[in-house]
């Protein structure tokens, strides 16, 4: 088995954390900055940074970069940073972020020294959704030792925990994926499943742009028949965690999700949607898919269905 070798750190002032995670129906999928720090050592546990830079430019678009000089200049003890630009995004001509071949899967996650053995934590930065994004594809891969870190980054900077800025290299492991089906899909998938009164769609836009009143990808509104959970209202603004169990079935059981045999969540880009996946996931919900493309894809082909409203 391959081991982690242990780094030298920076110690600071601790903090207590300010939110546990028990209360959650499905506790398991999220950890908190307290569990994190006293199991940084642990050799059989894997930390993943694996944030994106994209910030909105000012004549419309966005503009993407890889996060790793961020993970250079600081990040949490014992972690590594993996690219979801371009080390897990199939080519694609006009999407970015597609959902990796199994064997390209595979092997990023063997360089990195993460075996089918090791648990993982995944972090990033504001919102977080870049760790949801990177939690979904590893339960696609089979992968059900893998955690999310609730508030990423901002939280475990904001409590004051320690950080490092020592890059190690680790050694090289055997990941296998054993690929579950209908997890990250394609519009093929959501075009089937229009109408279901079993599923329900999620746009995790925000509600001017699901609406159409804010048009970004070109058709303005909604895939018909979808209703919207703004993916940013599930967080804490402050915090960057998750809201308590109570306020999630709240916000996603108005539009019957809670209660839908299955859901199937999409957003610009299959990214921030994540976080409304991960929100059902935390509820115990047994079938929620990603619509990988989402509106990138959706909006620009005229003979796909839309809406605008709410």
């Amino acid at each position: 088995m391959a081991t982690r070798r242990k780094t030298k750190h920076r110690a600071v002032t601790k903090r207590k954390p300010t939110r546990q995670v028990a209360s959650y129906p499905n506790p398991k999928i999220l950890v908190d900055g307290a569990w994190l720090e006293k199991h940084l050592a642990d050799q059989d546990l894997c930390i993943v940074d694996c944030n994106v830079r994209m910030t909105i430019k000012p004549e419309g678009g966005y503009d993407i970069q890889k996060g790793v000089a961020d993970w250079q200049a600081a990040h949490i003890p014992n972690s590594c940073f993996i690219d979801l630009l371009e080390e897990l995004a199939a080519p694609h001509p006009k999407l970015k972020f597609m959902m990796t071949p199994q064997q390209q899967f595979e092997r990023v996650m063997s360089a990195h020294g993460i075996g089918n053995q090791h648990r993982v934590v995944l972090y990033s930065r504001g919102a977080n959704y870049w760790a949801t994004r990177l939690f979904l594809m590893f339960r696609a891969m089979g992968h059900d030792k893998v955690h999310v870190l609730n508030g990423g980054w901002d939280k475990w900077v904001a409590d004051k925990r320690i950080t490092t800025i020592a890059t190690p290299k680790w050694p090289t492991a055997q990941f296998k994926a054993k690929p579950r089906p209908g997890q990250i899909i394609g519009k093929e998938d959501v075009l089937a499943a229009l109408g279901r009164k079993d599923t329900c769609i999620i746009n995790a836009l925000h509600p001017d742009v699901h609406s159409g009143v804010k048009p970004q990808y070109g058709r303005p509104g909604h895939i018909a028949g979808s209703v919207n959970v703004y993916a940013m209202d599930l967080i804490d603004p402050k915090t960057k965690t998750f809201l308590p169990a109570a306020q999630l079935r709240k916000k996603l059981g108005a539009v019957g999700a809670t209660k839908a045999k299955r859901v199937i969540t999409y957003c610009g880009g299959g990214i921030s949607a994540t976080t409304d996946s991960f929100a059902l996931l935390l509820l115990g919900h047994k079938n929620v898919a990603l619509y990988d493309g989402s509106m990138t894809e959706w909006a620009p082909d005229t003979s796909l269905p839309m809406e605008t409203g709410t």
